[in-house]
Parts: C-alpha cells; sequence; structure tokens
C-alpha cells in the first residue's frame, strides 16, 4: 500500500491552504473530502473579506483553491474518513478503502446548526447567511431577522443594526443567554426588536427567502425580511476522533497556534480547531501553519 507523506482530512480553506504549502515543500499530499470541496465558502455569492479579492464567489475561491492544489500534484479523493488509527504510519480508514500517511492534517471544519425546517437548505445563500461580517453588506438599509439569543446572535444584531432599516432579534427562550454588556447593546438599538419565547415555523419564498413565519406558542403570524442570519450554534465534525484524540467539552480539537494535537503527528486546521475567531482568513492561516508543522516532523520522521 502507498505511504503518503500527509493525509489532509477536509477540503475547505484550511485543508486546501495545507496541500498547498505541503505541496510546495515536494511532499506527497492526499486530501479527503466527504462532501464539497471548498467548505462552507461555498454558500456565499459574494465574499468581500478574503485578502487579495475585492470581491469573489465562494464558489470561484474554492476552485482556485483546488486548482492551485492540483497543480502541485495533490491527489483528490472524494471519501468520507470514518477512523483515524494512530500509528507509524497513521492509518485513515474510509468508506471506500484505507489510506496511509506519516502524517496527518485534520481540518474537518464545523457545520452550522439548523433550524431543520422545511426548505432551509434551499435557501442557504439566497436569502439565510451565518455570518454578519461576511454578508451584512448586502442588506444594507433592509430588514433581517437574527435567529438565537446566545452571544454570537447578539454580536450579530448589533453589527447588522449598523447596516441595516430594521433587525428582528428572535430566541426560542423567554431570556436572552449572552452577556449582560451585549444585551444592554442590542436593547440601546432602535431598530432591533427582541421577540423572545417564539419560534421560526416556516419559510417563504420564489427563489429568496422573503418571509418567515413564527410561532409564540399561541399565535402564529408572518414577518416579511430580505434575509435571516442564524446563529445557534456550530457543531464541529470532530466526532470520529473521539476516543483517539482529546477533544473539548464542545468538540473542538485543542490546540495552540502551533496547531499540534495531543497525537505525535497528527495537526490540526481551521475551524475545528478550539479557537475564538473562525473566518477563511483564519483558516488559510491555519492551514499553511499545520502545513509546515508537519513538514517539520517529516523531516524527523
Amino acid at each position: 500500500m502507498e505511504i503518503y507523506d500527509i493525509i489532509v482530512i477536509g477540503g475547505g480553506p484550511a485543508g486546501l491552504t495545507a496541500a498547498v504549502y505541503a505541496g510546495r515543500a515536494d511532499k506527497k499530499v492526499l486530501i479527503l473530502e466527504k462532501s464539497t470541496f471548498g467548505g462552507q465558502i461555498t454558500s456565499s455569492p459574494k465574499v468581500e473579506n478574503i485578502p487579495g479579492f475585492l470581491s469573489v464567489s465562494g464558489n470561484e475561491f474554492a476552485e482556485k483553491l483546488i486548482e492551485q492544489a492540483m497543480s502541485l500534484d495533490a491527489e483528490i479523493e472524494c471519501s468520507a474518513a470514518l477512523k483515524l488509527i494512530p500509528g507509524k504510519p497513521h492509518t485513515v480508514v474510509t468508506d471506500d478503502g484505507e489510506y496511509k500517511a506519516k502524517s496527518v492534517i485534520i481540518a474537518t471544519g464545523t457545520t452550522h446548526r439548523l433550524l431543520g425546517l422545511e426548505r432551509e437548505e434551499e435557501f442557504i445563500g439566497n436569502g439565510i447567511s451565518f455570518c454578519a461580517v461576511c454578508d451584512g453588506a448586502f442588506y444594507s438599509g433592509k430588514t433581517v431577522a437574527v435567529i438565537g439569543g446566545g452571544n454570537s446572535a447578539l454580536q450579530e444584531a448589533i453589527l447588522l443594526s449598523e447596516l441595516c432599516k430594521k433587525v428582528y432579534l428572535i430566541q426560542n427562550l423567554s431570556f436572552l443567554t449572552g452577556e449582560k454588556k451585549l444585551q444592554n447593546a442590542v436593547y440601546q438599538k432602535d431598530n432591533i426588536e427582541v421577540i423572545l419565547n417564539t419560534v421560526v415555523t416556516k419559510l417563504s419564498g420564489e427563489g429568496d427567502l422573503t418571509r418567515i413565519t413564527v410561532s409564540d406558542g399561541e399565535k402564529e403570524y408572518d414577518i416579511d425580511i430580505d434575509g435571516m442570519f442564524t446563529a445557534i450554534g456550530l457543531v464541529p465534525q470532530n466526532e470520529i476522533f473521539n476516543g483517539t484524540l482529546s477533544l473539548d467539552r464542545n468538540g473542538y480539537i485543542p490546540s495552540g497556534e502551533d496547531c499540534l494535537t495531543s497525537v505525535e503527528g497528527v495537526f490540526v486546521a481551521g475551524d475545528c480547531r478550539a479557537k475564538r475567531i473562525r473566518q477563511v482568513a483564519t483558516a488559510v492561516s491555519d492551514g499553511a501553519v499545520a502545513a509546515l508543522a508537519a513538514c517539520n516532523y517529516l523531516m524527523e520522521y
């Protein structure tokens, strides 16, 4: 069986950047991706916060990264990693076979927790967003809803209130769960309307999301909006490493800026790493760091 220098698990910005750096170091690299190369960014029709691009679609950015990685002879397999078996070499078990490598970079990312409503996935990128920093400018002067009541939701609402005509902040509990300082900032905004004890029950629109139906348990009514930002949490895609690598209580892989994990020769990059800021820029930074760390490890393998 062929032994790779580096297997990268995950084909988002972090994983693809790691493959680029490893390829430039003349390492034999295999990228494993179970679904969409490019990751979550492919759902963004327009991205304006990636250095070097005034504006680029998520798909276009992902395609450029894939092209760059493949130009450096990275191999790509559309396979779901199921298990990591540490050793010399490490073994990655997938849904279509096993692969071996001297080192592994985990870049499995996260998924946004969804509401579980009909047509929800259809509207992602067509009215449903997850990042006000990324997409807020598209709704300048318009009406949006933010779903959630924690720190992330409050921060999204505050940011959007500087851009939008009206912001509905909809929380399913009878109180906001974010920090008191953020709550105070929310309630000081005249264009933020906080709606408690309420859940979204239906999404509507022709092509783009234009209306949500909400219920407070007693009555159900419609709210016309131009966009919706869901901020009810992230789910790290690290379940397959539980019992093999150390995970924190939220399921993220603990690691400092060196991207090292609890297993020698295994590194972590991107949103699946325990950290505070999760943006494309920080993902590609992790990818570079993890790849260089793997290359240094291989020098003494």
